[in-house]
């Protein structure tokens, strides 16, 4: 699959953003579909103006993008990271350095540009992986740059399960989300190992109505609200 997906990529050579959403849209659709990964979908894909989610592993990129085409805004690490760093690089990913002054103005620039192209935009207010077990705080640097280009915002929320046949050592929170500092090749090919695994993705029906566009604070508390909303609807 990544030797079929590469070659068209340098064969075509997509130049603009929605080219190269559109390579990653069907690079990432076929590769779960290669790896029998489930995706279930609950709600819509905003078409246009931010999403945000919580934020579990490398998986979820793959799995939104393989929902639609979109653009992401990723912490500058992920630029590194083996397979997923190379995808979401030649995709147009918009990167952001955390501690870099100025970044996250720069991230706005791609964000709006991103915007403008038809594309929505996804990142995850977190600014890491976690476990599942609970949302990590919102962090709001780049949710008030998205706030100030007048685009809405809407919550969405990621979780994934497995087939009952993995063996009792298996668990989603270790063997599908990818959080702390594990190896992340041993991660990868434990995780390929795993039968049934599926992706549940929530969408609220409506942007967030923030009560004050001009606090950032308070608008990540609320983005945080509106995505565990999502969580708490499937439990």
């Amino acid at each position: 699959m990544f030797v079929v997906a590469g070659t068209e990529l340098m064969v075509k050579q997509p130049k603009t953003r929605e080219e190269r959403a559109d390579w990653l849209h069907r690079f990432c659709a076929r590769a779960l579909r290669g790896m029998k990964i489930e995706i279930r979908v609950m709600g819509v894909f905003p078409e246009h103006g931010a999403v945000i989610s919580n934020h579990l592993s490398y998986l979820d990129i793959v799995v939104f993008a393989a929902i639609h085409p979109c653009v992401f805004v990723s912490k500058a690490e992920i630029e590194k990271w083996p397979v997923v760093g190379w995808m979401t690089t030649m995709s147009g990913t918009v990167y952001v350095a955390r501690g870099h002054g100025g970044s996250a103005m720069k991230a706005r620039k791609g964000m709006q540009a991103a915007v403008d192209a038809g594309l929505p935009v996804v990142f995850f207010p977190e600014g890491t992986t976690s476990n599942g077990s609970q949302l990590l705080k919102f962090h709001s640097g780049l949710l008030a740059q998205v706030i100030e280009t007048g685009s809405p915002v809407t919550a969405a929320y990621m979780s994934y399960g497995f087939a009952e046949d993995n063996g009792p050592d298996a668990s989603v929170a270790d063997d599908v989300c990818y959080w702390g500092n594990r190896n992340m090749w041993v991660h990868v090919f434990k995780f390929l190992g795993l039968r049934g695994v599926r992706a549940e993705v929530r969408f609220e029906e409506r942007p967030i109505d923030f009560s004050c566009l001009k606090n950032r604070k308070q608008a990540a508390i609320e983005a945080r609200s509106a995505v565990a909303a999502l969580a708490e609807k499937g439990r």
